[in-house]
């Protein structure tokens, strides 16, 4: 996970891997930087001299981390971190090349860029091009802010799906930029021209359907104030396919909240604990100190800086706390801190999208009466 000069001032140890700071990193990358121009502008055992040397280093900072580099002019090597599309690193990769030195000979990126693609890409014997992929937008009843795309590819059968949905990930990637890509489409499907059910749209004017979809977004919910009603929580319990049970405190008054697209992004925090003689629910011990996680957790996701609690769920040896927010770059470094401060506990975090909150319509009490 990311770690933040200005938190952790030295080197630790998070499993059996030594953590560095941005500046370690930097510092470290000082001392190689002409070694490395040369292996890149030479292009000559780039792998093992570029490449082996310095993923290292990038996983002891986030594991999620990787990176592109090449010539972008004559004289300057770029060096682009990617998140590859995962929400919970990127962050972590922008907070990095933010602390990256001005040098002479290098240009440090955050994340892959928009890119020309007027040539396209040639993945496994397929050509990505603007020329054969298309695209129209579907309006799903009850969600009118959902960005859902079915893109079209001539060509799609059974047979290469699996080629084809990659390779138009990846122009989609690089079409659009990294951080587009992974934030203003919703949701999204590939399919052959023959299963188009509506009138396709070159690719080609895909960012400005995008940038105009999220302008009507913005401005729909600009006057929308900090949510501050109180709360009103409920108990839920339930039995797993595996017999186990499954109890939850969730805020239901909070899932009746009308704006809640306002808060798109669901942040999900799980920790495994050992609940074997308790039904896969946590003893005495174990949940004292997840409740104060839990708490910590509250604290630093406040209601009043865009951050929804909504509530948690015990079952099959695993903890998972809920929230919504504005944004999901706090999410992010909240739980890496709390994840680097509690090494006892196996933790993971999963971050999505989810304007209508439809990962939690198994609690709406409403709706299932």
């Amino acid at each position: 996970m990311g770690l933040f000069d200005k938190v952790f001032g030295k080197k630790d140890k998070y499993g059996d891997r030594e953590l560095l700071t941005y500046q370690d990193f930097w510092n470290w990358f000082l001392t190689k930087e002409n070694e490395f121009y040369q292996v890149v502008k030479d292009h000559i055992d780039i792998e093992k001299d570029f490449f082996n040397i310095i993923s290292p280093k990038l996983h002891n900072i986030n594991e999620g981390f990787s990176f592109l580099t090449g010539m972008c002019d004559d004289s300057t090597v770029e060096l682009i971190i990617t998140a590859e599309g995962e929400i919970k690193n990127i962050v972590f990769v922008e907070e990095l090349i933010g602390a990256a030195p001005k040098l002479k000979n290098w240009k440090f990126t955050a994340l892959k860029s928009e890119m020309n693609l007027e040539s396209g890409i040639k993945m496994e014997g397929y050509e990505f091009t603007t020329d054969n992929i298309f695209f129209y937008a579907n309006e799903i009843e009850g969600y009118p802010d959902e960005i859902d795309i079915t893109f079209v590819y001539e060509g799609l059968t059974e047979e290469n799906r699996n080629s084809v949905v990659n390779g138009v990930c990846i122009f989609l990637d690089n079409f659009l930029g990294e951080l587009n890509f992974a934030t203003q489409i919703d949701t999204f499907n590939v399919i052959g021209e023959k299963k188009a059910n509506q009138e396709v749209i070159p690719v080609t004017k895909l960012k400005d359907f995008l940038l105009w979809r999220e302008r009507e977004f913005t401005e729909k919910y600009k006057n929308i104030k900090n949510y501050d009603k109180d709360e009103k929580f409920s108990i839920f319990e339930a039995r797993l396919q595996n017999g186990l049970p499954l109890i939850a405190a969730i805020n239901t008054s909070l899932l009746e909240y009308d704006s809640k697209a306002s808060y798109p992004w669901v942040s999900v925090l799980k920790i495994q604990y050992d609940g074997k003689s308790n039904n896969g629910l946590p003893e005495k011990r174990d949940y004292e100190r997840l409740t104060e996680i839990e708490e910590k957790l509250i604290e630093e996701l406040k209601s009043e800086n865009g951050h929804l609690y909504i509530g948690r769920e015990n079952a099959d040896n695993v903890k998972e706390t809920y929230f919504a927010s504005k944004d999901f770059r706090e999410p992010s470094k909240v739980f890496s801190r709390i994840i680097h401060s509690h090494p006892e506990y196996k933790m993971s975090v999963e971050i999505y999208k989810d304007k209508y909150w439809q990962s939690f319509e198994r609690y709406n009490i409403n709706q299932n009466k």
